[in-house]
């Protein structure tokens, strides 16, 4: 089977350890690199998996969450460290943008980078395919 499409289980979390997840995704992570306001600020590179190849593990309770502009995206982070290991990405509101940087090491190959112009939102989403990345 084709590595970019073997599905392995990845666990990660934040700096501190309150909040951990599980992620069921390929070795070779597609990443976005966005260039919106909010993932320069927090240089936010992302991959996205449908909602239910994602479980929080632990940290429910001491997840706090951020929205501005239309309040779809759901940007989650830890009350103690402040890191932002996932989030609900507006151009996918059905699955969850994964930090790979909170992965834990051991099971990620390799990255693959496309530049998402968040900058130009509207006609970048519509040009593109990023939808597919929550659907099963």
């Amino acid at each position: 089977m084709d590595k970019k499409l073997e599905l392995v289980l990845h666990k990660g979390g934040c700096h501190c350890g309150a909040i951990r997840f599980q992620v069921w995704a390929p070795r070779v992570l597609h990443v976005f690199d966005c260039n919106c306001s909010i993932c320069v600020k927090k240089q936010n590179r992302h991959f996205i998996v449908p909602a239910s190849r994602f479980t929080l593990i632990k940290g429910e309770d001491n997840i706090t969450t951020y929205t501005f502009n239309t309040h779809v995206a759901k940007h989650t982070f830890c009350k103690t460290c402040g890191v932002q290991s996932f989030y609900r990405p507006r151009s996918n509101p059905d699955g969850y943008g994964i930090s790979p940087h909170c992965i834990d090491p051991g099971t990620v190959e390799r990255e693959e980078i496309e530049q998402a112009d968040g900058q130009n939102w509207e006609a970048a989403v519509q040009a593109s395919d990023i939808s597919k990345w929550s659907k099963e």
